[in-house]
């Protein structure tokens, strides 16, 4: 922060919420160092609001603590490594500075500086086509691997520290209350392009193989093209759900456009409206799943299911279930119902190794959408399957390490196949929903008093479901 421009500053005030001060703050010329030099009575001088002015000396605060706290730390760990080599190893070094830097995103994070033509489309307030989007996304892909050290691995928190300090800096490129996932998808997509061609990098070779990548084994076109053969065939052979030459166009597109890794999404959701009638007139026929899929295959990403369900209901999904878990995870937390719960006491072990609040709310919201069912008495293993396999055929959600924030995994699964992986606990509560919807499948009775909690407040009901 000492080295920040006048700009960087305003940036900064922008993201937490207090733009009203940058127009003074551009007239003062206060820069980072001067900002770290400010006084309780400058500080009255500069800002009218009592408010904002307990907002600022608090942050301002709160970083110089950080700051103090990091430098006496590393003086220790100098001085102990220099006595005790042994016990102060360079690996947990590493391993702290490493989480020191991810606290960090959170109160310093701001965008690089946009090339010039860039910079005019975005100062004309103008959507970017598609050409424009890259390269945007290029940009903040280098930045956050400049931030990451060399690593090409964020993780979900730091994609939406990014994706966020986008959207707060120019509103207007969250197209239609979307914006969030379509930026975060593509800025992912991007860290995906860049490392595919690696093959002597550690982690990147370390993470492929955990995923199911062979060491050595290398992408092959060929059998990229015998896919996109079979996918032509298995559209000719269902011509009960094509209208014309033009539909088959639209769903040959998508299916294709699916297996790039630089994805058009403004296209694909043009092309995804288009085909809605179809795509509905198979659900409603009860079109087995795979089928649907087959021709849909957007529909495993989240952000196209939430959307899906949007152009049902008219309502945002996510949003509301963003919400829904923010209210009430406290008073699910203090039921009695859930006190000697499994997933409750597992949350408490890991409440005490953690300070920092967004990690523990993380964790609470965490711990809230997975006992929703045992606080309604339902059957938790139709809800999701914690650190087990999964066994139901209805929507439901497998979650590993649940409360391990660097290590924890959530995924969709649908007749007991992986439909989509998810972010956190938030997305996988607002895609279990949608799925029920979107692919329109019953709900099990022993899971129904949960989904109808959740559904009588995604739909505001007049007199929505209370908690027990």
């Amino acid at each position: 922060m000492e080295n920040w421009s006048v700009e960087q500053v305003c940036n900064w005030l922008k993201q937490r919420n207090l733009g009203e001060l940058v127009p003074k703050f551009r007239e003062e010329e206060i820069s980072g160092a001067a900002l770290l030099a400010l006084n309780d009575r400058m500080v009255q001088q500069l800002v009218k609001k009592i408010g904002h002015q307990a907002v600022l000396m608090d942050l301002v605060r709160k970083y110089q603590q950080q700051k103090s706290g990091l430098d006496s730390l590393t003086y220790c760990c100098e001085t102990a490594s220099q006595k005790f080599p042994e016990v102060i190893s360079g690996k947990n070094l590493k391993s702290f500075f490493s989480r020191y830097k991810m606290l960090q995103w959170t109160s310093s994070y701001s965008l690089p500086d946009f090339p010039y033509d860039v910079k005019c489309i975005l100062a004309e307030k103008k959507c970017p086509d598609h050409s424009m989007r890259i390269r945007i996304i290029e940009f903040l892909q280098a930045d956050m691997t400049k931030y990451l050290e060399g690593s090409l691995y964020p993780n979900s928190q730091q994609y939406n520290i990014v994706v966020n300090a986008l959207l707060q800096a120019y509103p207007f490129l969250d197209e239609d209350g979307n914006g969030f996932m379509l930026w975060k998808r593509a800025l992912k997509d991007r860290f995906k392009y860049v490392r595919r061609p690696i093959e002597d990098d550690e982690q990147v070779l370390r993470n492929k193989c955990k995923f199911g990548h062979r060491r050595g084994q290398t992408r092959k076109f060929s059998f990229a093209e015998n896919k996109l053969d079979d996918v032509q065939v298995q559209v000719e052979e269902e011509p009960v759900y094509l209208k014309g030459s033009t539909m088959d166009l639209h769903i040959k597109w998508l299916r294709q456009e699916y297996m790039k890794t630089q994805r058009n999404w403004k296209e694909v959701d043009n092309r995804m409206n288009v085909t809605t009638e179809i795509r509905r007139k198979m659900i409603s026929n009860k079109a087995p799943l795979k089928d649907i899929l087959r021709l849909f295959p957007f529909l495993r990403c989240p952000y196209q299911l939430f959307r899906e369900f949007q152009l049902l209901t008219h309502m945002d999904i996510y949003k509301k279930t963003v919400r829904i878990l923010e209210i009430y995870s406290e008073n699910i937390l203090s039921l009695y119902v859930v006190r000697n719960n499994p997933i409750n006491i597992m949350l408490q072990e890991n409440l005490k190794q953690h300070t920092e609040e967004d990690v523990l709310k993380y964790m609470k919201m965490t711990a809230a959408c997975l006992l929703l069912p045992d606080v309604f008495g339902d059957d938790s293993t139709l809800f999701a399957a914690v650190n087990e396999e999964v066994k139901a055929v209805t929507p439901v959600l497998e979650v590993k390490n649940p409360f391990n924030v660097n290590s924890c995994e959530f995924a969709l699964y649908i007749e007991k196949e992986e439909l989509a992986q998810l972010d956190d606990c938030t997305m996988a509560l607002a895609a279990l929903v949608a799925a029920f919807h979107v692919f329109d499948i019953p709900c099990p009775k022993r899971i129904h008093r949960t989904l109808n909690f959740l559904e009588s407040l995604v739909f505001e009901v007049r007199k929505p479901a209370s908690l027990p």
